[in-house]
């Protein structure tokens, strides 16, 4: 259902992103992959290596509007048209409140909030001009409930749920679709720590995120599915 279509991954060089771009290619999806560094360009070679011809690497801030409005250009100059948006680039930490600075504030709002805006405005005109289009950010279970010690992140992807269930309303009238994906522990790079440790044998993997974004953007288009949360067995959580 997704063979054809055209995908912009951000956040697309390690991680949940790179496995997300590995899970659309699969599907037969055309990519233009954003990273904020050189390791994107790895990442479109790794997927080239394994068959996946249709991988655009773009190198770009997802904080920087510029930046955005220069993805989406080169995304038409390559395929033609846009599809699919995932905003998946974030960052985040865990401190008590008086010990964040303003820099960490500034930053994780910048790219947790601020790029999913960029990145959703700067593809709007495109998919309201096609009439069609999915928006799906990867969010966070904190965006629902709150945790000590997170609160800028908390914050940000309380924002990001607001966000998207406006956008989601303001859109549809033009065959948009716009949702969230919710997860709880993943076992990835998140908070600089590394993917693969032992005691996170039972965390969600990074494939189970990338399958939940391959759902969202199969169903029929009729259907929008506003957001999924999902969460490993092992974790305990608030009921809302």
């Amino acid at each position: 259902m997704l063979k054809g279509q055209i995908a912009i991954v951000t956040g697309a060089s390690r991680g949940i992103g790179k496995e997300i771009a590995l899970k659309l290619a699969e599907q037969g999806v055309k990519l233009a992959l954003v990273g904020s560094s050189e390791q994107v360009n790895q990442t479109a070679e790794e997927l080239k290596n394994k068959g996946f011809s249709h991988v655009l690497p773009i190198q770009a801030d997802v904080s920087n509007e510029s930046d955005m409005q220069e993805v989406v250009r080169k995304t038409i100059d390559e395929y033609g048209h846009i599809d699919l948006l995932v905003n998946n680039a974030g960052v985040g930490f865990f401190k008590l409140t008086e010990e964040v600075t303003v820099e960490e504030w500034k930053k994780v709002f910048e790219v947790n909030v601020q790029g999913v805006f960029l990145g959703i405005k700067a593809v709007l005109p495109h998919m309201k001009e096609q009439k069609s289009g999915t928006i799906i950010t990867i969010s966070s279970d904190v965006g629902r409930y709150t945790i000590p010690n997170g609160a800028a992140y908390t914050a940000t992807k309380y924002a990001v749920q607001g966000f998207s269930g406006s956008v989601a309303q303001e859109v549809r009238e033009y065959g948009i679709r716009v949702g969230t994906i919710n997860p709880g522990m993943v076992d990835t790079y998140f908070a600089e720590s590394t993917q693969g440790l032992p005691e996170k044998k039972d965390w969600l993997k990074v494939e189970d995120i990338a399958n939940a974004v391959v759902y969202m953007a199969s169903a029929s288009k009729y259907m929008l599915i506003d957001e999924i949360v999902l969460h490993p067995l092992i974790q305990q959580y608030p009921i809302a």
